[in-house]
């Protein structure tokens, strides 16, 4: 079996490559040619632990190929996965010119019965678009090839992708007809038996239930983040509020967890399309437009007691910054609130010091040279005014606790993740700030 995956971004170079692991021959195309030399190399544009391992063994193997070539490379193949990129416009819809783009592609060149499968995450509706823009260039070929369109929505976990391929919890696709579900149901047969389901609906079922998943985990992630608020307000402990309500089996313990607000390149990104999608329907998605207010709001919470633990008075301050990625096992930088908070900080006149165990790179690319990037997680610390905790990274969790106390000038720490117990910080006599907690001032 032959299958073609076009955009070589972070979805579509999972998909390819791990259905390239099964034993299908994949083809995966970019008009960027100088990605597709370096994945020919095995050099990966992304981070995603244990892919570059796949990629590499799949190319050697001979069924991964990469290409800049559409119109060749789609030759002979049964389905073909659009995962190109659909960033939000100003108004904060989807912008689908990439999508439509690739469709009409391939309307020039298919020569044999397609499924063309949307892969990105796009509204309702824009299977049809894709199925126009496929039926245009036909017309103007004068040939009647047969095709169908189909919604194959990912769900894939930044740091756990290749899990969350190898062993869903479930795939959905939306199709037309049934010789495109047969298509699907074979390329889909090896991950479903593991006995997780392979879900058909119609496909503006498929396309809303992308956005209505991200939708459903962003809401929960702000309700927790606006308990951990109140909680700080009443003095109560939002973690053992998390316990008590994360093992009630109605609700789940699965993203319970407060924070400094979601970032991403899906979160943000979807709630921001489908409250669109809703606005240009005539309706109003209220909760979802509260659940992105508390998330904006909830990214200056950090930055606000520090600038209230120093009165007002940051100017000079020397900062050491641990995390820069938007969640540990990725270097995705995209609506990460380390950026609101490095540019609060900058701001109000400090020195930034900033280590993340793998973003170092993409912050260097998005920033420049405002901050200082540190090599070393420790390099940062010396005579710091504290240390503010941003992303969850593993080895954050137990550091040299004498090496931070002798390094920073005042022992002081914000934590935007809650990784350290109250009472421990307390033992070892540090001022201890973090979401909805008590705060220790010593």
């Amino acid at each position: 079996m032959k299958v073609a995956v076009v955009g070589t971004g972070y979805v579509g170079l999972v998909t390819g490559t791990c259905l390239s692991q099964t034993g299908v021959s994949v083809v995966c195309i970019d008009i960027n040619q100088q990605k597709i030399e370096n994945l020919r190399k095995g050099i990966i544009p992304i981070f995603e632990p244990g892919l570059d391992d796949l990629v590499v063994k799949n190319t050697e193997e001979g069924r991964l190929t990469f290409s800049t070539n559409l119109s060749e490379s789609i030759q002979g193949c049964e389905a073909i996965f659009i995962a190109v990129g659909t960033p939000s416009d100003e108004d904060g819809s989807a912008d689908l010119k990439y999508v439509i783009g690739v469709a009409s592609e391939i309307g020039k060149a298919i020569t044999n019965y397609t499924v063309v499968i949307t892969k990105s995450t796009v509204p309702v509706g824009t299977s049809l678009k894709v199925k126009e823009a496929i039926k245009v260039e036909l017309q103007k070929r004068g040939v009647a090839i047969e095709f169908d369109v189909a919604s194959n929505p990912e769900f894939l976990k930044e740091g756990a992708a290749i899990d969350d391929f190898m062993k869903p919890d479930r795939i959905v696709i939306g199709t037309e007809s049934e010789r495109a579900e047969k298509v699907l149901s074979k390329i889909y047969k090896p991950f479903i038996m593991n006995g997780h389901p392979l879900i058909f609906m119609n496909i503006p079922s498929a396309e809303l239930t992308k956005y209505a998943a991200n939708a459903m985990l962003a809401t929960r992630i702000s309700f927790m983040n606006d308990i951990a608020n109140l909680c700080e307000i009443v003095g109560a402990d939002v973690n053992l509020i998390r316990k008590g309500i994360g093992t009630d089996t109605r609700i789940g313990s699965k993203f319970l967890y407060p924070g400094i607000g979601y970032g991403g390149s899906c979160f943000p990104k979807d709630v921001k399309a489908i409250i669109k999608t809703a606005k240009d329907l005539n309706y109003d998605l209220q909760v979802l437009k509260a659940v992105e207010a508390v998330n904006e709001d909830q990214k200056s919470v950090l930055f606000n007691k520090i600038n209230k633990h120093f009165k007002g008075d940051l100017k000079g301050k020397k900062i050491a910054l641990w995390g820069l990625s938007f969640k540990p096992n990725t270097d995705d930088m995209r609506e990460a609130p380390s950026l609101v908070m490095i540019k609060k900080l900058l701001e109000a006149g400090c020195v930034v010091n900033a280590f993340d165990p793998v973003a170092i790179e993409e912050a260097h690319r998005i920033i420049g040279d405002k901050i200082v990037y540190c090599k070393h997680q420790y390099d940062g610390l010396s005579d710091a005014d504290a240390l503010i905790i941003l992303t969850e990274w593993q080895v954050f969790r137990m550091p040299d606790f004498d090496k931070v106390s002798k390094l920073l000038k005042n022992k002081l720490i914000f934590d935007g993740r809650n990784i350290f117990d109250i009472e421990d910080m307390k033992e070892l006599g540090f001022s201890y700030y973090s979401i909805g907690r008590t705060s220790i001032n010593i």
